[in-house]
């Protein structure tokens, strides 16, 4: 309209200057502003030469300010409009000025806002629509210089697309950018070398901002066919294909991911298009080009290139259903990519690993681990050349990737600790990846990866798994120094697991790499020792271990290879390196250095390990090169390294003056070799080193012993770092007992000596510390020394390292034991120099630290603790003199014996006194005078069980003390003699217990493990007690029984993350003595699955027979029943292996167990339950154990039949198909008549209740009624019952039909899968009543998960409750354990799980349809729709849609996506409010984004219609009229407006009248109407294919 406005000026012959003087008056609207551009544009067509002035005054004086007035603007759809008609106005004034030029002035005032980092955003806009108007008209020559500047800082706008700029980005790149690529060539270079001065983004966000600069330019810079060149060509410029790579690869966002697949598509479009060859160098001048392009290999680039981008395309779905099918075409990439002649790489690899990284970086884990696990399996299938950026992607984006634990999940159906599959391509992938570089590369690359793996915390499970792979790899020279060092700072990052097992199997790996890798030539023997002690040995290298024996091989076969080692003089040379080695080690650790200064602090401990280790390695060593017969050889070489060691601990008790350094270096060393002797897998009295190293010891043990005596009682200790020495001293003086306990104690034995004098001079310092004097530092460091003393003294004896005492007769030690002030605590010392004697080794900051209360209150906590300890021994030792009351006195006098109640009361005060960690030795005073007290001190031992359990609880983030301690409390509350004295009273007590009781299990389900150690101690207690001759020794069993109840059906739904751990650590478990961690460390048992087995084997042990055992089990049984009940009335249904479902099995499980100690009298009074949970909707598994006992039940006591058949007279509809539950235990009546002299009438029973059945409604109870019919008919028929005669014709022809269903139909296939499931052929109910059948085999058929069942092992393992696994009771004899779940499967799985993943490309695959042209970037949103799907290449046609009519927004936003798909050109709405509708943009997803929307009233639609018929358009209406046209055979014309009717009314009568033709839809249905949105878009495609069609005919 205002084309035509413009024209009708002009041609009215009006003057211009005053034509545009009167357009430039008045309101600056969008329709004046257009029409002032047309007609600047038509004169400008005219060369109207003589309008200079008045052009020049419109820009500056009228166009100018209403750009900035309307940048400024809210209002997104007039503005746009006004601002594009300025702009297009303004350059036709620039065009008009003639000189002086006016673009370059305009330029210049833009330049200025463009760059200012100030200006406001309305200024920023104008000068970018200025900019994009006059850039064109800029000229090469002369205002060169000032092009390049714009170019620069348009760019550099653009680039600058943080969260800050990225409007103002958009704005550059979608406005200014487009406009100057179309200025010419020069404009267009100057764009292109202000890129390339650019260094290549390492940002995402730098990748982004290049990226969209790069779209904008397209088209230019990748011209399409009979287009001129305009500039240079981005296909031969290295920089341009790494930016697209990096935005295809690393980007973070869609859009930014959407513009590197756009330019990728657009560059290879045109390069077939052109069909001229084109490369683009190398990013590193070797290797294949980043981008090239041969006619010659058209063809095959083509189809490599849409394979690339469909698999682009599809990862952004991330639906892994869409994406699986498509990855085979991944394999095709590769066979396209590699040149199978010449080996080597046709494309560039990093195209591939943008794919991977994509799939890596994907939110969806699923994808995540389908795109590790094909990149693994990549070297399995083929041979791909090296390549520097495969390796760079191995240790960058695939460790990144790795490191997520969800991978290494078990596959479904995969048996619980077989471990992770991906684990184990890991491991093949890195062999044959390693095996396949070149040597010269394998140090660098493998020592990049193992600083990969330092440079992030991981995960137990990931850094486990890694360890594994490397230490795959074969024997290779790669590790030097840097390696090693590398190996060492990964052992260091496997420390921050709290799994124990998981950390120490990836130690035992990360050594076997070590061995494996390292070349010895370029490390020492230093450098190994180095690394060794890195490693923790109590978890992982211990002697007699697999990997101890494959070290020493090692260091035997390597020794005479390492690097020489600066501790070996020239002159030791002839001996071997490894000898040498240590005999300086020793030599040097020994031999104190001088430049050591003393100090009162305890040396580190590390270099006597290091030491220790490395001596017994090279004894071990030495034992391998030496013959059997020469073991002499051996022994000597011991001697020699030990040698200097000895001679110094020799001289101990003798040369006062030796210096200390030198003597607490020496006495490490001893206790270390005693310990690293001591750990490992072989016992003591098999190792002959061990043997020898005690006997070498003990040489100079009465040396040991007196220096250890003199330095604990002549007050040498005087300082706090004292003690830290003084603890060595014990360290020492405990192992020098523990020898002759293991060598056998003799007369005079040096140790046994030192032990009187040191107990009698440790009471006589304490005695005198009491008598009033000053506490110095001094003497009380003396009280803490010797209470320590005492306090090891009394763990040897307890522990029977030294000969026991008298229990009797209590010794002058014992009694001043018994008279210690409980809980007496240290005073802080005051300074020496206030008593006038002052010693120079107080000054300082020493002096602060020696009373600093840190310090100081561990010294004082210790003392505590040291008192307990005594005491602990004491009150076991003469336990049986502890009277109940106060009032009885005991035969001696010992206080603490006498009075038990003050005692106690002292604990309670010491357990808020001491730490978490030094309360075990109060626990064990507890235990021994609770159960004295708990009937005539009940209130005090109720609140001894209430603090004790605070304590525990408040320390269960401690790992180190927390097992500890609750194994200590376990052991004290959960005393048999408490329990059963507060089991007898019934009194608070009693209750207090069952209340802790039930905390213990609640805290399980987030702590593993606490409830084992529970039912481990209270389940072997009282197995010693059910073992006793004593009648009733189960009764506080019976008391307790809710604790065996829990136990039984204990375990929680465990995290995923925590299922992955337990399934790792059970891998490792199964590797038994092949990983050294499983030798080591002992197994706590603390998985859930112990406390049921704990719980079973105990109540195996229990004896039918005896009374008190039968009272218990059958009040367990009543109680398991009571449970099952009440987890049904919870919720009526419940999902496969949700906690219900778990419980109830269990619950059935432990009554199957139970089921052959109930008698008939017991049976009687549950057999209605039993029935009754027949009935009751359950999972399968549970279905199958209720089955189980009913048919013992019946076979046992057949008494009980008549009240099973009466289970089948409820109604169908009552019983459902849970009769279905009957008719299986039907279905086994041989078993259940054994025992029965007449057959006959239960034969004749069950026929007549399984035809009965067999004419059910139901399918499944049919299915069932005839498996058990045809059971009963064959014993019928081998037992020749004459009553069924009469039945013969009916029973076989029925069975004879059902036997020969023909067909492909369900009902055959069940039919047969029935008959074969393992429940009827071949389960035994009396054969497979067994802990195997119940726990494991059943479970596992069943389709329980995998964490219920129970394996034969995991009972054998537990060894606390003694069993045997061989019996009759534990083993099965059928073949239902060999059985796998798939043998009978009931439904119908259709095709094998793994048949569509072993296709090697699929036939074809879900694609969306993206016109690569529509990949550009995202266009201004406030363009008009029209122009906006132009820009995109989107081409619409003369279709219109009418929806006023419509009121539903799901139904109008389907309609506009439907218009928008097909193209029709506008879309009609009653109400554009309905736009903002949740539910209109849920269907529409985002399509009024692109397709005009134009609101009109449904009253005004009779004045729309015929508006459109005046344009020449085809009224149609969708409707059912008389005059209806058939859609088959009506011929859409080009412009047609399509009228929809209302959901429920269709079209009014009154709009019929103005339609053209109405058209309806053909039906073959009986109902009359379609949903006016699929009527619509039936319509709306017919119009879209007959459109097509017209095209494409040839023109006649």
């Amino acid at each position: 309209m205002e084309l035509v406005l413009a024209e009708a000026l002009l041609e009215d012959g009006r003057d211009p200057r005053a034509l545009l003087g009167a357009l430039c008056r008045g309101e600056p609207s969008a329709e004046r502003v257009e029409t002032l551009r047309f007609v600047l544009q038509r004169l400008e067509e005219r060369d109207a030469g003589a309008l200079p002035g008045a052009a020049r005054e419109v820009a500056t004086g009228y166009l100018l300010p209403l750009l900035r007035e309307h940048a400024r603007g809210s209002n997104p759809g007039p503005r746009g409009r006004v601002l594009r008609a300025a702009g297009a106005a303004l350059r036709s004034c620039a065009r008009l000025a003639g000189s002086p030029a006016l673009a370059p002035e305009l330029a210049e005032a833009a330049l200025r806002d463009l760059g200012c980092p100030r200006s406001a955003d309305g200024d920023f806009a104008a000068a970018v629509e200025v900019l994009a108007a006059v850039g064109a008209c800029l000229r090469p020559r002369e205002d060169g210089p000032l092009l390049e500047r714009v170019a620069r800082a348009a760019v550099a706008r653009a680039l600058r697309g943080d969260a800050a700029g990225g409007d103002a980005a958009a704005l550059v790149a979608s406005r200014l950018l487009p406009a100057l690529g179309r200025g010419g060539e020069a404009a267009l270079r100057a764009v292109w070398d202000a890129l390339a001065a650019l260094r290549t983004p390492a940002e995402p966000s730098g990748v982004a901002a290049e990226l969209l600069v790069l779209s904008a330019l397209a088209e230019k810079l990748l011209p399409e066919p009979g287009a001129s060149p305009a500039g240079p060509d981005a296909r031969r410029c290295g920089r341009f294909w790494t930016t697209v790579q990096a935005g295809l690869g690393r980007a973070q966002d869609a859009l930014t991911r959407k513009r590197g697949r756009y330019l990728l598509q657009r560059a290879v479009q045109v390069s077939a298009e052109l069909g001229s060859d084109c490369t683009c160098g190398t990013r590193d001048g070797t290797g294949p080009s980043l981008f090239w392009w041969s006619e010659k290999k058209k063809d095959e680039l083509l189809k490599f290139w849409e394979n690339y981008i469909l698999i682009m395309e599809t990862l952004e779905g991330n639906q892994i259903h869409v994406i699986k099918p498509v990855l085979p075409k991944l394999n095709s990439l590769f066979e396209c990519a590699v040149s199978e002649e010449n080996g080597c790489w046709l494309l560039h690899p990093s195209w591939l690993m943008c794919i991977y990284k994509g799939m890596f970086e994907s939110e969806n884990k699923i994808l995540t681990k389908e795109g590790v696990t094909h990149f693994l399996e990549l070297y399995e299938a083929k041979s791909l050349p090296f390549a520097p950026e495969l390796s760079e992607f191995v240790i960058g984006p695939l460790m990144d990737a790795l490191s997520e634990s969800f991978l290494y999940v078990r596959s479904p159906g995969q048996q619980v600790g077989s471990g992770s599959p991906l684990g184990l391509k890991l491991q093949k992938f890195l062999v044959t990846y390693i095996s396949s570089l070149p040597e010269e590369l394998k140090s660098s690359f493998l020592l990049k990866f193992l600083q990969k793996m330092t440079s992030r915390p991981w995960c137990a499970v990931p850094v486990l798994f890694l360890s594994k792979a490397l230490a795959g790899i074969p024997r290779c020279k790669a590790l030097a120094v840097e390696g090693l060092l590398a190996l060492r700072d990964v052992i260091q990052c496997t420390m921050i697991t709290h799994q124990i097992l998981l950390r120490g199997a990836a130690q035992c790996y990360l050594l076997q790499t070590a061995m494996n890798l390292v070349d010895v030539e370029k490390v020492s023997l230093s450098d190994v020792s180095t690394f060794l002690t890195s490693l923790r040995q109590e978890e992982c290298l211990g002697r007699g271990t697999m990997l101890w024996t494959e070290l020493c091989d090692w260091l035997h076969v390597n020794e005479r290879y390492f690097r020489q080692s600066s501790i070996c003089d020239s002159d030791e040379l002839h001996e071997t390196s490894l000898t040498a080695y240590v005999k300086k080690l020793v030599q040097d650790y020994v031999k104190s250095p001088g430049w050591e200064k003393e100090s009162s602090f305890l040396p580190d401990w590390l270099e006597a390990r290091l030491t220790a280790l490395m001596v017994l390695l090279a004894v071990d060593v030495e034992g391998m090169k030496t013959p059997f017969s020469e073991k002499q050889r051996m022994e000597n070489m011991l001697r020699i390294f030990l040698d200097p060691l000895l001679d110094a601990l020799a001289k101990l008790g003798t040369n006062a003056y030796m210096p200390l350094l030198r003597t607490d270096r020496c006495l490490q060393l001893l206790v270390k070799l005693l310990h690293t002797c001591a750990l490992g897998g072989a016992s003591p009295q098999d190792d002959e080193v061990s043997m020898l190293l005690q006997t070498y010891v003990m040489s100079a043990a009465e040396s040991i012993s007196q220096f250890v005596l003199r330095r604990l009682t002549m007050n040498e200790l005087r300082s706090v770092a004292d003690m830290d020495r003084c603890h060595l001293y014990l360290k020492v003086l405990t192992e020098l007992v523990g020898i002759p306990g293991k060598l056998g104690w003799r007369a005079g034995n040096p140790v046994g000596r030192v032990i009187s004098p040191l107990q009698s001079a440790c009471i006589h310092h304490l005695l005198e510390a009491d008598s009033g004097q000053e506490p110095t530092l001094g003497r009380q460091i003396q009280r803490a020394v010797s209470m320590a003393a005492l306090a090891t003294l009394c763990k040897a004896a307890d522990l029977h390292l030294v000969p026991q005492p008298d229990a009797v007769i209590a010794g002058p030690a014992e009694r001043f034991l018994s008279t210690l002030p409980l809980n007496q605590t240290l005073q802080k010392p005051c300074s020496e120099e206030q008593n006038g004697c002052r010693r120079p080794w107080e000054n300082g900051s020493f002096y602060e630290e020696c009373s600093s209360s840190q310090g100081w209150g561990k010294i004082v906590a210790g003392y505590i603790h040291d008192q307990w300890v005594c005491l602990s021994f004491l009150l076991r030792t003469y336990h049986n003199l502890i009277p109940a009351t106060e009032s009885d006195l005991p035969e001696c006098f010992l206080p603490a014996l006498q009075m038990p109640a003050q005692t106690l009361r002292s604990a309670l005060d010491a357990l808020g006194l001491l730490p978490s960690d030094c309360v075990s030795p109060v626990f064990r005073c507890m235990e021994v005078l609770v159960p004295k007290l708990l009937t005539s001190s009940e209130p005090l031992c109720i609140e001894c069980f209430d603090v004790a359990w605070k304590t525990v609880s408040s320390s269960s983030n401690t790992q180190l003390t927390f097992w500890p301690n609750l194994k200590a409390f376990v052991e004290f509350v959960f005393n048999n003699k408490v329990l059963t004295s507060a089991a007898k009273i019934k009194g608070q007590a009693y209750f207090k217990i069952k209340e802790i009781m039930f905390k213990m299990v609640e805290m399980s389900t987030v702590r593993t493990g606490v409830f084992n150690v529970l039912i481990s101690h209270c389940c072997q207690s009282w197995t010693v007690a059910a073992s006793s001759v004593s009648q009733g020794s189960l009764s506080s069993a019976k008391d307790y029984s809710e604790l065996v109840l829990e136990a039984c059906v204990f375990g929680t739904v465990f995290r995923r993350d925590q299922r992955l751990i337990q399934d790792v650590q059970t891998f490792i478990e199964n590797l038994g003595h092949s990983c050294a961690a499983n030798v080591i460390m002992e197994n706590a048992k603390r998985e859930e699955c112990y406390v049921r087995i704990c719980a079973v084997k105990f109540l195996c042990l229990l004896d039918g027979s005896d009374t008190s055992h039968k009272l218990f089990i059958e009040d367990l049984a009543v109680k398991l029943l009571d449970k099952e009940e009440a987890v049904s009335k919870t919720r009526t249904r419940y999902h496969e292996n949700s906690v219900q479902h778990r419980v109830k099995n269990r619950a059935w499980q432990t009554l199957l167990v139970l089921f052959p100690t109930f008698d008939q009298n017991f049976l009687s009074g549950i057999i209605d339950r039993i029935f009754q949970a027949g009935f009751t909707n359950n999972q399968a598994s549970v279905k199958y154990f209720i089955e189980w006992i009913i048919i013992l039940m019946l076979h046992k006591f057949p008494q009980f039949l008549p009240k099973f058949w009466d289970c089948f007279s409820y109604g169908e509809e009552k019983v459902k198909t849970s009769i279905c539950t009957f008719l299986s235990v039907l279905a086994h009546l041989d078993i259940i008549i054994q025992n029965i002299p007449e057959k006959r009438p239960p034969l004749k029973q069950a026929v007549t209740v399984a035809l009965q059945w067999c004419v059910s409604h139901n399918f499944s109870v049919r299915l069932y009624a005839l498996v058990a019919l045809k059971k009963a008919w064959h014993l019928c028929k081998a037992l020749h019952v004459e009553d069924c005669d009469t039945w013969t014709a009916i029973i076989e022809g029925s069975l004879g039909q059902v036997e020969s269903m023909h067909g492909a139909g369900n009902a055959r296939r069940n039919w047969q899968r029935v008959q074969e499931h393992f429940f009827f052929a071949t389960f035994h109910p009396l054969q497979d009543l067994c802990l195997e059948t119940i726990f494991y085999s059943l479970p596992r058929l069943s389709g329980v998960s995998e964490e219920e069942w129970i394996a034969l092992s995991k009972f054998a393992s537990f060894t606390e409750i003694p069993c045997d696994t061989q019996s009759q009771w534990y083993l099965s004899r059928t073949a239902l354990c060999e059985l796998s779940p798939g043998d009978w499967a009931q439904q119908d799985r259709g095709s094998a799980p793994g048949e569509a993943d072993s296709r090697p490309e699929w036939a074809d695959v879900q694609r969306k349809i993206i016109p690569w042209r529509a990949a550009a970037p995202e266009a201004d949103l406030e363009l008009p729709c029209q122009e906006r799907a132009s820009r995109l290449g989107k081409s619409t046609g003369g279709l219109i849609v009418v929806a006023s009519l419509i009121d539903k927004p799901t139904n109008l936003g389907g309609l506009c996506r439907t218009c928008e798909v097909f193209g029709a050109s506008v879309l009609v709405l009653g109400n554009l409010q309905c736009v903002g509708d949740k539910q209109f943009q849920h269907l529409s997803v985002s399509a009024e984004q692109w397709l005009p929307l134009v609101e009109v009233k449904p009253a005004q639609l009779v004045d729309y219609l015929q508006q459109r018929k005046a344009d020449g358009y085809t009224v149609i209406g969708v409707e059912q009229t008389a005059q209806s046209s058939d859609l088959a055979q009506f011929r859409f014309p080009e412009k047609s407006l399509l009228l929809l009717g209302n959901e429920r009314e269709g079209i009014p009568a009154n709009l019929i009248q103005h339609l053209d033709v109405c058209v309806e839809i053909p039906q073959q249905g009986i109902i009359r109407s379609l949903n006016v949105h699929v009527s619509g878009a039936l319509l709306i495609w017919e119009y879209t294919r007959q459109q097509l069609l017209g095209r494409a005919e040839p023109a006649v």
